[in-house]
């Protein structure tokens, strides 16, 4: 019942107060896929500060080869973090997903092209619309030095073709430590389908990743 309510605010949503999505070029640098010897899926994973998580999380979770999104915090000198203190501006963390995706299924550079093209705006500096504040940067955490040449390169072909028409403010920071969230904040966007901001400014977003990256969709996506 969740997902069927979820799905047609989904529909009613499409026109929320978001930047338009912009249709974005393929990654011309990306990370291939390692084989198995054993045919197992492969499991690696991507930290992404975009905003406020709720929103990424409902982004990320419908897209084949994610098999799970956790939002947390990353990016502050504090040995913690909560929402409390994270959301007053006292750790420099920011709000971030963490994605665990197959890369045999889906790629760190397709992931790469929905986050800068439907789940933020990449060109705002500390803030999303209305949220504002360091912990609403945009931002790469990198686990490696492979992943931040891919981050980097992508985001250097996306201002050199000038699609936005703005540079992109992205900042691609190490990750050192990936902070939970508390357990409310998980599945936010599925379990509060009514909540205010949800249908204000989450689903929007959920909407436009169905119509611009149907292909990315997982089979059994809610219609």
């Amino acid at each position: 019942m969740v997902l069927l309510v979820f799905a047609a605010l989904v529909g009613m949503a499409c026109n929320g107060p978001l930047h338009a999505a912009v249709e974005l070029p393929a990654a011309e640098v990306d990370l291939v896929a390692a084989p198995t010897a054993d045919g197992e899926a492969v499991s690696a994973q991507v930290v992404l500060a975009g905003g406020c998580f709720w929103c990424t999380e409902a982004v990320f979770e419908q897209l084949e080869g994610v098999t799970e999104v956790v939002s947390g915090y990353a990016g502050g000198a504090r040995d913690d973090a909560t929402y409390d203190k994270v959301s007053a501006g006292l750790t420099e963390h920011a709000e971030v997903i963490r994605v665990s995706y197959d890369p045999s299924v889906i790629s760190y550079g397709a992931l790469l092209r929905v986050f800068f093209s439907v789940a933020h705006d990449p060109t705002q500096v500390d803030r999303q619309g209305n949220d504002i504040g360091r912990q609403y940067r945009s931002a790469v955490f990198y686990a490696g030095d492979d992943q931040k040449r891919v981050a980097q390169a992508y985001i250097q072909q996306l201002d050199g073709a000038g699609v936005f028409g703005r540079p992109i403010a992205t900042k691609l920071e190490p990750l050192t430590v990936f902070f939970p969230a508390e357990e409310y904040h998980q599945n936010y966007v599925e379990l509060n389908p009514y909540q205010g901001y949800v249908r204000a400014v989450a689903l929007p977003k959920v909407a436009k990743v169905r119509k611009h990256f149907a292909d990315l969709l997982k089979s059994d996506s809610v219609e």
